[in-house]
């Protein structure tokens, strides 16, 4: 058994809070978990002090580490009267505990304990899980013990540097997924305990079951403007799950024995696990035997691997059969010996399926039995077959790994392609920033002698290049000074490689020295502290003779600051729709908020993907992402109605995130088509867990719209049931305040540019890794998943953006409408009564922004009523893809770089250059009215400028010796005055505003 154990190491605390009265603080630390009690030595009179004391807590249950919490407090020491007086605290979940080899110090701001705290400052503390069985648990303190003494036996101090006491392999085995408590959760997240049923169900039940779906309700989607056709419309549906029928986001009529797997249809599956044979009759002349399992029922059959001349062979597949399917009432269980001409017979079992039992989990697995093979006659043979046989549902432990009948090809069923088939959860690898700060470089030697080199550092990590400007040195010494960021994946396999290149001539480029950096050696890093520089030694890229490296006494060498940085999130999505915001290093990570419960229940009048036998059909398959983790259903073949019926499970960790899931045709059965074995996109849906209520359950038909070259088209209809589970309501609050990415965005923020190029290249990095798993997520469904084009040129997108940001105005153009018609009297009674009003707030101008508030109030209490009872989904008509012109498709279909005639794409190059001379006149238009501004006084136009500064000092006088609420009173009168004393020409501000001069006469 591995005893773990919790390792914390009090560096130090910065800048704390003066309490002993004489400006300083005798500060000391003290640490509880899980029962446990440990305290630093007391530093006299320091507001900064330094301990570098290490402790270790005995961690009792590992499986509650999640739940635990490390609680540290700063007190001050007061020897006059042997107490203590509070300085702070720092509290750390369980989840953001990391082994030792991913630990590295931060400084966490002091915390109060209560509303009338004061307390300031940063303690240094590495917190870290180790289970090396050398190090010893520290003596934690009696519970009610206090003393002032330094004692170094009371805290069982360790200054000495700790080890590396975690074995990688058993870091690696650790990054697991948390997800709702359940002794027997596994890997997949397909065993949730069902409800418990009899093996006969009911006739009214299965009546019940199988009933005639009420009819789908419309949901409007936005406001009227924004309404589209009803057959791209979100429709609400009430079906029935493991739970009972879902009416309204509630179940009704629900099963007493119904468990937390309620949000799929529950369906039943006969399941066979061949485990292995023994004293299997030899069937070839030389008396060897190839033997196989051919698992039959019907007309469906799986069929396990063979085993060339083995006897006693083992298996170990499972087969899952779907009860409604099923066509025979007897399951055959056939051996046989596999042969290049015909497979000869071996031996069979035969069972009645009414005699099958049921499993119900978490019920152990049911223990596998020996029987005895039988001939074609039914009489008993040499040779037994170890099986299991039950009938059980989707939430059996089997589910993911087993051959499904609904997923069986009748193209290929060979183990190969039955992998591609089955349902899997991914997890993405933890990607981290990689800073490299090239500072400069000593002592280069070009190789032509008779010049100074211009010199230029090449960086690479895998397929990631970036190079430093080039320095045009006088000396042999260059100086750069540039950061260069890159993205890494987590187990680190590829190297940071500089090499340090001379600039010989135009296109040509020789290599002076070169250094490779395993990147598992390079400091990790949370924050933005200072990390320390390096110069490493330069090697020869070519291999010299030995005569040569006696005379060269000095080498060339390059000085560095490398860092991986742990403070930022590394963005791998668009994000518009980002599944995750947290940091990079998981000591930043804060409580979770709440659990995600997704169940895929099926798909509807998909549109046929492919042709077999002459007719159309269609191999699909779900993708969910959120976060790291990416779950895959398994391939419903040959099915345009695909019933899928399969729950996935989140921690949620921030409201403002997005799951996305997406529905695929999966192009890797049978022969090689047209698209080169791509899997094709079918559609996607995205739903933001901000705009889901806590606790209810969202029935919905999803439409799955997809833009194609020819318009946009609907490729069918995803019928989904989701719901968020808040777990901790004050920390979700707590989270709206808080920024939308962490600190080191703000604090050392990248560029867009930097981002962009950041962004493709950890798509890239994940596609590659999930694409390394089995069964394989292909590169082309992670980047439709992350919607890795989102940030190219469309004139499509171009028109919607404009459009949403007209719509964003048009309250403000509606009240300015409305405001015109109270200035030209068009309602007098109304604008009286505005007269009256405006009169109230100007002589009580204290109640200005409380009738604002009062007013904001109202509204929002009055469209309560009115609230959307739905997630939001795509608009084709925001998007403006109803009536988009064909070209302005082909174009934002085309490649980068283009693909397109040069005639075509000087004509689109046209019309680009007429939006952008629109725009370029508005944006020339609004400098022109700032310009004018800053004219008021820049004597630009000393006539113009001499009548504001003389009205600014008449204007200040009268402002002076008149009230305010006149002014403004008389201000607004007048603004607001009957048509019968209004011109219609320019007021007088207006024409003098305009006859400021401004840079356009400066302009080319």
């Amino acid at each position: 058994m591995i005893n773990l154990k919790l390792g914390v190491e009090v560096v130090s605390a910065h800048n704390l809070l003066p309490k002993d009265g004489q400006g300083s603080s005798s500060a000391f630390v003290e640490l509880y978990f899980d029962g446990q009690r440990f305290r630093t030595t007391i530093k006299e009179k320091d507001l900064n002090p330094v301990w570098n004391e290490s402790f270790y807590f005995n961690i009792s249950d590992a499986s509650n580490l999640h739940y635990l919490t490390l609680d540290v407090y700063v007190y001050n020491d007061i020897k006059a009267t042997n107490s203590r007086s509070f300085l702070g605290k720092v509290s750390l979940t369980g989840n953001s505990f990391v082994p030792y080899s991913d630990a590295v110090v931060l400084h966490y701001p002091l915390e109060k304990r209560g509303i009338f705290s004061r307390v300031r400052g940063e303690l240094g503390l590495k917190v870290y899980i180790t289970d090396d069985p050398s190090i010893r648990s520290s003596t934690p303190l009696p519970a009610a013990e206090y003393t002032t003494t330094e004692d170094p036996n009371v805290t069982h101090t360790h200054a000495r540097a700790v080890p590396n006491p975690v074995n990688p392999d058993k870091v690696k085995s650790r990054h697991t997924f948390h997800h709702l408590p359940n002794p027997t959760h596994h890997e997949h997240q397909h065993d949730p305990s069902p409800p418990v049923v009899t093996h006969h169900l009911p006739k009214y039940e299965i009546d019940e079951m199988k009933s005639e779906p009420q009819p789908a309700k419309l949901v409007r989607m936005y406001s009227a403007a924004s309404s589209q056709p009803v057959d791209f419309a979100l429709k609400e549906t009430s079906p029935y799950l493991g739970g009972g029928r879902v009416v309204g986001g509630r179940v009704i009529h629900g099963d007493k024995t119904a468990s937390t797997y309620d949000l799929v249809e529950r369906m039943y599956f006969l399941y066979v696990r061949v485990v292995k044979a023994r004293e299997l009759p030899a069937m070839d002349v030389t008396g060897s035997l190839d033997p196989f399992v051919e698992v039959r029922i019907g007309n469906y059959k799986g069929i396990t691997k063979h085993f060339e001349k083995k006897q006693n062979p083992e298996w170990h597949q499972v087969f899952a059969f779907s009860r409604d399917r099923m066509q025979a009432s007897v399951l055959e269980v056939v051996i046989k010996d596999k042969d290049l001409v015909k497979d000869d017979f071996v031996g069979s079992v035969r069972f009645d399926i009414s005699e099958v039992p049921l499993r119900v989990p978490p019920d152990s697995p049911l223990a596998p039995e020996w029987y005895r093979l039988e001939d074609k006659k039914g009489e008993k043979i040499k040779g037994e077959l170890m099986l299991a046989v039950w009938i059980g549902t989707q939430a059996d432990e089997a589910f993911p790994d087993a051959w499904h009948s609904d997923a069986a090809t009748p193209v290929d069923s060979t183990p190969a392609i039955s992998a591609v088939l089955r349902s899997k959860v991914y997890h993405a690898p933890r990607l981290w920033y990689v800073r490299v700060t090239v500072v400069e470089a000593q002592d280069l030697v070009p190789t032509e002698k008779n010049r100074f080199p211009d010199v230029y550092v090449n960086a690479h990590i895998g397929n990631q290049v970036l190079k430093t400007k080039t320095c045009q040195a006088r000396t042999l010494n260059a100086i750069w000074n540039e950061d260069l960021v890159f993205v890494a994946a987590e187990p680190f396999e590829d190297h940071l490689v500089l090499s340090v290149e001379d600039r010989v001539g135009p296109g040509k480029d020789e290599i002076i020295g070169r250094v490779i950096i395993p990147l598992s050696a390079v400091e990790k890093r949370a924050d933005d502290r200072i990390i320390h520089s390096r110069w490493f030694n330069l090697e020869k890229p070519i291999a010299v003779d030995v005569d040569q490296l006696k005379k060269d006494k000095f080498s060339s060498r390059i000085h560095l600051r490398v860092c991986l940085d742990g403070g930022y999130h590394v963005l791998d999505e668009s994000t518009h729709y980002s599944s995750d915001l947290r940091p990079t290093a998981k000591q930043l990570w804060r409580p979770s908020i709440g659990i995600l419960e997704l169940g895929i229940l099926n798909a509807v009048g998909l549109h046929p993907m492919k042709t077999r036998d002459g007719r159309g059909t269609s191999d699909t398959y779900c993708v969910a992402k959120y976060g790291q983790k990416w779950v895959r259903t398994r391939t419903i073949v040959d099915n345009l109605s695909p019933k899928y019926n399969e729950q996935y499970t989140w921690e949620v960790f921030d409201p403002a995130t997005v799951v996305t899931v997406g529905v695929f045709d999966n192009s890797q059965l049978g022969e090689k088509g047209s698209n080169g074995n791509k899997d094709l996109k079918i559609g996607k849906v995205r739903i933001r867990i901000s705009t889901l209520e806590t606790g209810r359950i969202y029935t919905h038909s999803y439409p799955l719209l997809v833009l194609h070259p020819a318009g946009v088209k609907k490729m069918g209809e995803l019928h989904m049931a989701i719901r968020f589970s808040c777990t901790s309501f004050a920390n979700m609050l707590y989270l709206y305040s808080g920024p939308l990415l962490p600190k080191m965005h703000y604090v050392r923020p990248f560029s867009l540019m930097q981002l962009d190029m950041l962004r493709h290249q950890a798509v890239n990095i994940v596609a590659a890794r999930l694409g390394r798993a089995e069964p394989p997520l292909r590169k082309e469904v992670v980047e439709y998943m992350s919607d890795v084009d989102s940030h190219l040129w469309s004139m499509r997108r171009s028109k919607a953006n404009f459009f949403r940001l007209r719509t964003v105005f048009s309250g403000l153009f509606s009240v300015g409408r409305w405001f015109g018609d109270i200035c030209m009297w068009r309602n007098p009674i109304t604008t009286v009564l505005v007269h009256v009003l405006y009169l109230m707030l100007a002589c009580f101008p204290e109640l200005i922004l409380p009738t604002v508030f009062l007013y904001m109030f109202l509204i929002g209490i009055w469209n309560f009523r009115y609230r959307p009872r739905y997630p939001p989904h795509m608009n084709t008509k925001i998007s403006q893809a109803e009536a988009v012109h064909p070209d302005e498709l082909d174009e934002e279909f085309d490649s980068f770089p283009t693909s397109r005639s040069p005639e075509l794409v000087r004509m689109r190059y046209d019309r680009l250059r007429s939006v952008a001379g629109r725009i370029q006149t508005v944006v020339g238009d609004v400098a022109t009215q700032g310009e004018r501004c800053q004219a008021l006084l820049s004597w630009r136009d000393p006539r113009a400028t001499a009548i504001f500064v003389t009205f600014c000092l008449v204007a200040a006088l009268v402002l002076f010796v008149t009230p305010f609420q006149v002014i403004a009173a008389l201000a607004g009168f007048w603004v607001m005055r009957h048509p019968r004393f209004r011109r219609r020409l320019p007021s007088m501000p207006i024409n003098f505003f305009r006859r400021l001069p401004s840079r356009t006469d400066s302009m080319l």
